[in-house]
């Protein structure tokens, strides 16, 4: 089979194509502004806000799954429209279409989120990606739409980048005690999206670890595996802060997971550092 990886330059997209190559699949992948730094797909630049040059990829490339880790931030045109134009796409051309998603479509007023919940974003940023989820199950009501939270693995993460600047003291800031999430490891992230495009399922998955922690408490994680001083880790509130967004979202996976071979770790296992 054919995959396209959209935003494959990306942390996830790079361990899509790894993983897609690994499975034998003929890999193909777009970036917005650099490609990638690996030979195991074929590059195309794209813009998300040009259906134009959107259809000539897909025209060339006749890929049989499609799965969209682009980010476009809170950029409306590029992740709210991206992915419709992407879903109308791989519509035409009966492609398997599997959307990355995010817990920041939700507020975080009921704490726990299952994939019956409805969307109450407030950032810009959680609007777009819950109108994109709306457009692509609209036009192509076949698609996925695999809702996500902080993505971490091998030291790669920005997440896991900051803990590193935060302990060397070459970055201002701190991690909230108060900003909780599932984070979920980047290896079984990706394979359980290309799990879900090479099926048959559609509609709403949640694919988030089961372990819910603070922004500190997974950097302390973080700092014990790679032998970091933990305790030079501030510490803060985002209630106190001026960094919009939900407190308290934790993606509950379970009735996704119950059909998955792909196992999703929680942040307690995949970053003990004795294993």
């Amino acid at each position: 089979m054919t995959a396209l990886i959209i935003g494959g330059s990306g942390f996830l997209g790079n361990e899509l194509i790894r993983q897609a190559r690994a499975a034998g699949h003929t890999t193909a992948a777009t970036y917005a502004t650099r490609p990638g730094d690996t030979s195991q797909a074929e590059w195309y630049a794209l813009d998300l806000r040009h259906a134009g040059r959107l259809d000539a990829v897909m025209a060339e490339v006749r890929p049989h799954l499609v799965v969209d880790a682009s980010s476009g931030k809170a950029d409306w045109a590029t992740t709210a429209e991206g992915p419709v134009r992407i879903a109308m796409a791989a519509a035409k051309c009966g492609s398997r279409l599997v959307q990355v998603s995010s817990d920041a479509v939700f507020s975080g007023a009921r704490v726990h989120y299952d994939e019956t919940c409805l969307p109450d974003p407030i950032t810009p940023y959680g609007a777009a990606k819950a109108a994109a989820e709306t457009g692509v199950l609209v036009v192509h009501p076949e698609a996925v739409v695999a809702r996500t939270s902080l993505i971490i693995g091998y030291g790669r993460s920005v997440h896991e980048h900051l803990v590193h600047e935060l302990a060397a003291g070459t970055h201002n800031g701190a991690l909230f005690t108060d900003d909780i999430r599932c984070p979920v490891h980047v290896a079984d992230l990706a394979a359980a999206l290309l799990e879900l495009a090479s099926g048959d399922a559609a509609g709403i998955h949640h694919l988030a670890g089961p372990d819910a922690l603070s922004r500190h408490e997974l950097g302390t994680l973080i700092a014990r595996r790679d032998d970091l001083d933990a305790s030079r880790l501030p510490t803060g509130l985002r209630a106190r802060s001026t960094h919009p967004g939900a407190l308290d979202v934790r993606l509950d996976s379970r009735a996704t997971q119950r059909y998955l071979r792909t196992t999703l770790r929680g942040a307690r296992q995949f970053l003990d550092h004795t294993g």
